[in-house]
């Protein structure tokens, strides 16, 4: 199994899709923080504004008051909050297992290797690599940003930092295997990709949140991993926070890893 996680490792370094979405991660934090520091200058909002851009919520000055007093770690928190790390996981572990079936890869590794299971748990261990990367990333741009556009922020424990990275890299791995096991599923990237979006951007939460208070229901919603990174993976998490985190993704890491090893038992190469 680790020579089958070693054998993809190499592979993903060497994958052009795996940097595609370290570039787009890239690219949407410092337009984040870019756009961030335009409203928060006076000048630079009037710029904007005579480009026909209309701005709805208050002055620059407002957004330096709500800026004054954030600490570091509560900036990254507001950058990475919303989940968009879960889309990114998704449809690059999506991009890269796909790649084993259309390539041929799965059945020369399946041939010399018939224990299926071992090239499933190979790809667990994967998954949780790509989507450690991927949110050591997106953290490291969110402190690093702010000195690039001149945003002034107080510092904190890096060991809080450190602390929200962790918590907030559980779901993104169990978000990620949803694409692993789908793939496996389908052998087919395309469902993957679109419940990676769809899911990701938290619009399968706002549904079954909106379903169920029309029925009276228990807010089920609550327990999807967009809505566990938006809700409960906040700067300084409590015990109940991150019994409901580690909880979460532990359940969900469970269902999509039995769903991967049966679809790919069952099903011929």
């Amino acid at each position: 199994m680790f020579n089958l996680l070693k054998l993809d490792l190499r592979r993903l370094f060497k994958s052009r899709s795996f940097y595609i979405i370290l570039g787009v991660t890239a690219a949407l934090i410092v337009l984040m923080v870019g756009t961030i520091s335009a409203v928060t200058d006076q000048e630079k909002l009037d710029a904007l504004q005579n480009t026909g851009m209309v701005v709805t919520n208050g002055s620059s000055e407002d957004m330096q008051e709500q800026l004054q007093g954030m600490t570091r770690l509560d900036f990254v928190h507001e950058c990475l909050g919303s989940g968009f790390l879960l889309l990114l996981a998704g449809i690059g572990v999506t991009l890269f297992v796909h790649s084993d079936f259309s390539s041929g890869y799965v059945k020369n590794i399946c041939f010399a290797r018939p224990r299926r299971w071992e090239y499933v748990l190979s790809k667990l261990l994967l998954t949780g690599v790509y989507s450690g990367i991927v949110t050591v990333l997106g953290v490291l741009l969110s402190l690093v940003a702010p000195l690039l556009f001149k945003i002034h922020l107080e510092s904190g424990p890096a060991a809080e930092i450190l602390q929200y990275a962790f918590w907030l890299w559980l779901p993104t791995w169990a978000f990620a295997l949803m694409g692993l096991g789908l793939v496996l599923l389908t052998r087919s990237s395309t469902l993957g990709i679109i419940l990676s979006v769809v899911s990701g951007g938290g619009l399968i939460a706002a549904f079954l949140q909106n379903l169920c208070q029309q029925l009276g229901w228990h807010n089920l919603a609550q327990y999807l991993l967009s809505m566990v990174v938006s809700s409960q993976c906040v700067p300084r998490p409590d015990a109940s926070q991150m019994v409901m985190i580690l909880g979460c993704s532990t359940g969900w890491a469970l269902v999509y890893a039995a769903g991967s090893l049966i679809a790919m038992e069952k099903r011929d190469i």
